[in-house]
């Protein structure tokens, strides 16, 4: 069935044709003809897999089919994200698909300065995307008000409650006053939290499962490398010497190690950008859109940039460092093989890591496929700088040589 045999607007089905959206994925042919029921509903499916289309087109299509003009009287759906890019992304997609509708879309979240986001709301919106902490502020100050929300949206819904948002959940569930709908979309879940987001819906909500047993995209092709902590960053340098025209993101556990590793990249002529939650947002935005862009070709990320977003034409997703959670491993890896295309991950293990990759293994129900590395390549691969213990000891023999030398100098007469 084609996007073009739904019953939905016109102006909805002009703007996927722009977009060259044609056929429902599976999660949207699931999912759609259920929330345009006013359905609630529980959808789990794949990264890639076209779960933000799955939610905004119904909704949009809702709310566009009973406006009789684009004026707004109250928000009509809440789209609920765990971070602030995440948010930026949703708000994109449903500007995009509400293009020439009756629908307004707008987007909320913390980090910036709220007085231009509040004269927004207070001229009308009929879609709020946003993350819980603005949020949670412009409706204390009375800015958001929610007496005509019928749609609830939670967005990675198992990563809302594992961080312990469940209690603003249940907050704004309480101020719902009006029968709504509510939607939880995510690409992995776990029983604990299943139960707890089936405690939020209706008792007939509909549950949507793709491809269960493997949350890995079959677009995503997956293998290991087992290298030693410290040398890491050789073969990370050999692997973007060896891609120079292809865009990667590297991931890595903290804000630290982040920084680190760009530093380790730029020594070696590699350029880069870095994106954490330590980072202001106004400089987490100007990155997203410069490596989207192309500006530059390698990101350093951690996990606040696993879930969800949605950067084009990523070839390679590189784990610098192996996941804390097993979880993560399905997200970060998500990042590339999205629609159509394909994409590789590599992880990089070290001794250290092995339990973690077997977790990540039993998590996605099969083996991550190993690359052996010979000795002499290992070899070969650190052997530039294996005369010194760490790039720091690099830097300070450097500092040592340049004293020396100036030392030498002749004196002036």
């Amino acid at each position: 069935m084609k996007f073009d045999q739904y019953y939905i607007s016109e102006e909805i089905k002009k703007n996927l044709a722009g977009l060259g959206f044609k056929r429902p994925t599976d999660i949207q042919f699931k999912s759609i003809p259920s929330i345009m029921k006013g359905e609630d509903v529980l959808a789990i499916a794949q990264t890639g897999t076209g779960k933000t289309a799955a939610f905004a087109i119904p909704i949009i299509n809702k709310i566009h089919t009973i406006k009789t003009s684009k004026r707004s009287y109250g928000i009509k759906c809440i789209v609920m994200e765990p971070t602030r890019e995440l948010a930026m992304q949703i708000g994109e997609v449903f500007t995009t698909l509400a293009r020439h509708t009756k629908v307004s879309t707008f987007t909320v979240f913390g980090g910036v300065e709220q007085d231009a986001q509040i004269k927004k709301l207070q001229d009308g919106i009929d879609v709020l995307v946003a993350t819980p902490g603005r949020m949670f502020d412009l409706i204390h100050q009375g800015i958001i008000q929610l007496d005509n929300v019928d749609t609830l949206v939670l967005d990675e819904a198992d990563h809302m409650l594992d961080l312990g948002f469940i209690k603003d959940i249940r907050y704004v569930k309480k101020m719902l006053t009006r029968r709504h709908q509510t939607l939880f979309f995510s690409a992995t879940i776990n029983p604990e939290i299943k139960k707890l987001a089936f405690s939020q819906v209706k008792s007939s909500a509909i549950r949507i499962q793709v491809s269960p047993e493997d949350p890995v995209s079959k677009n995503v092709s997956h293998c290991v490398m087992f290298v030693e902590m410290d040398d890491k960053r050789f073969f990370l340098e050999r692997f973007i010497k060896e891609h120079p025209d292809s865009k990667i993101i590297v991931f890595v556990r903290t804000r630290v190690r982040a920084e680190r590793v760009a530093k380790a990249m730029d020594r070696v002529g590699i350029a880069s950008f870095t994106i954490h939650g330590e980072k202001e947002q106004s400089l987490r935005t100007d990155v997203m859109q410069q490596f989207k862009d192309g500006t530059c070709q390698l990101l350093i990320a951690t996990d606040v940039s696993a879930r969800g977003i949605d950067i084009p034409n990523v070839n390679y997703v590189v784990n610098y460092d192996m996941p804390d959670k097993a979880e993560n491993y399905v997200h970060r890896v998500g990042r590339t093989g999205r629609g159509v295309q394909k994409g590789i991950a590599v992880s990089f293990c070290s001794t250290e890591e092995k339990e973690r990759l077997q977790d990540i293994q039993q998590f996605i129900h099969k083996d991550i496929e190993v690359l052996n590395l010979s000795k002499q390549d290992y070899a070969q691969t650190i052997e530039p700088l294996d005369r010194f213990d760490s790039a720091e000891a690099l830097i300070e023999a450097n500092e040592l040589q340049k004293k020396n030398r100036r030392r030498k100098k002749p004196k002036k007469s």
